[in-house]
C-alpha cells in the first residue's frame, strides 16, 4: 500500500468560484504561470496516475497539481 496526496491549486469548480468576483478570479489566474485555472479533469488525472500501476513505486509524496504556482 502507498500513501500519497494531491494538493491542487485553484481549480474551476463551483466551490472555488463561489463568492469570488470576476476581478478576484482574474487576479488568481494572472498569478499562475499558465494564466488560467486548473480543470477538474486535470486533478482527476493526477489522482488516477498515483492510484494506477504507473504510481506503484511512489510513496509518501505530495503531488502539487497547481500549474506551477510556488
Amino acid at each position: 500500500m502507498t500513501v500519497n496526496v494531491v494538493a491542487p491549486g485553484p481549480v474551476r469548480t463551483d466551490m472555488f468560484l463561489g463568492g469570488k468576483s470576476d476581478e478576484q478570479v482574474r487576479a488568481i489566474m494572472a498569478a499562475n504561470p499558465f494564466g488560467r485555472l486548473g480543470e477538474p479533469d486535470e486533478i482527476a488525472r493526477a489522482v488516477a496516475f498515483l492510484v494506477g500501476p504507473d504510481g506503484g513505486w511512489i510513496n509518501g509524496q505530495v503531488l502539487r497539481a497547481n500549474g506551477g504556482v510556488v
